[in-house]
C-alpha cells in the first residue's frame, strides 16, 4: 500500500508540474503579445501628438485637453513593455513574491490604460466634454470673424473639414454674421449641411478609435494575466506542499 501511495503522490506532483509549465508558457505568450500591442499603442499616441493637422485644429479650438489622454496612454504603453518583461521574469523564476509584484503591476497598468482611454474619449467622442468646447470656440470665432486671425482660423477649419458654423449655417444668421465662402461647397455653391461640431467629432473619433481599442485590449489582457498569475502562484504553493509531503 505504501508503494502505491508513493506512486500516486509522485504522479500528482508531476501532473501539477505540467500544469504549472503550461501556465508559465501562456503567461510568456500573453506578455509577448502585450509588448507588441504596447509598442503599437506608443507609436499611435506619439503620431497623434505630433501630427500637424490635429495640432492645428486643437490649437484653434482650445481643445488641448485632448492631449491629456494621449500622455496617460503613452505612460501606459511604456508600462506595458516594462510589465511584460517583469511578467516573463516572474513566470520563469517561479517565485511567489515576484508573481505578487507582477500582479500589482498588472493592476497599475489596468488603471492607467482604462483612465487614458476614458480621458481620450471624453475629449474626442460624441456626447463628451469635447463637443461643448468645440461649439463655444466656433461661435467665438464667428463673432470675431472681422478680426483676421479668427477669420483665418474659421477658414482653415471649415475648408479642411467641410463644415459650416458650429451646428450649421444657421449659426451665422443667429449671430448676425455674413456667410463666408469657406462655408460653401465649391461644386454646388450650397452651404455645407453639417456643422463643425459634428464633423470634428467624427474626425477625431476616427483618429482615436484604434488608440482606444488598443488600450481596452491591453486592459483585457491585464485581467487575463492577473488571473493566470494568481493561479500560478497558488499552484506553486501547492506544488511545494505536495513535494514536502512526498519527501516525508
Amino acid at each position: 500500500m505504501a508503494g502505491k501511495g508513493d506512486g500516486e503522490g509522485e504522479g500528482n506532483v508531476l501532473k501539477l508540474e505540467n500544469q504549472i509549465l503550461v501556465i508559465k508558457y501562456v503567461i510568456l505568450f500573453t506578455n509577448i503579445i502585450l509588448a507588441m500591442i504596447g509598442l503599437s499603442l506608443l507609436v499611435l499616441c506619439i503620431w497623434l501628438r505630433v501630427e500637424p493637422g490635429i495640432a492645428d485644429f486643437l490649437d484653434k479650438l482650445d481643445g488641448t485637453d485632448f492631449y491629456i489622454g494621449l500622455y496617460v496612454l503613452i505612460v501606459c504603453a511604456i508600462l506595458v513593455m516594462i510589465i511584460s518583461v517583469i511578467g516573463c521574469v516572474s513566470a520563469l523564476q517561479e517565485s511567489g513574491l515576484a508573481l505578487l509584484v507582477y500582479i500589482g503591476t498588472q493592476v497599475l497598468g489596468f488603471i492607467f490604460g482604462l483612465a487614458g482611454a476614458a480621458v481620450l474619449l471624453d475629449n474626442s467622442a460624441r456626447d463628451s466634454h469635447f463637443q461643448p468646447k468645440v461649439r463655444e470656440s466656433i461661435r467665438k470665432l464667428i463673432i470675431n470673424a472681422h478680426h483676421e486671425p479668427s477669420r483665418q482660423a474659421l477658414a482653415m477649419i471649415q475648408e479642411g473639414i467641410g463644415c459650416c458654423g458650429a451646428d450649421g449655417s444657421k449659426d451665422y444668421l443667429s449671430l448676425k454674421q455674413p456667410l463666408p465662402n469657406e462655408c460653401r461647397d465649391s461644386v454646388t455653391g450650397n452651404p455645407f449641411f453639417h456643422g463643425c461640431v459634428d464633423e470634428l467629432t467624427w474626425f477625431f473619433e476616427q483618429k482615436c478609435a484604434w488608440v482606444a481599442g488598443l488600450a481596452m485590449t491591453i486592459c483585457f489582457f491585464y485581467v487575463i494575466n492577473i488571473v493566470l498569475a494568481t493561479i500560478l502562484r497558488a499552484a506553486l504553493e501547492k506544488e511545494e506542499e505536495q513535494s514536502q509531503t512526498y519527501r516525508k
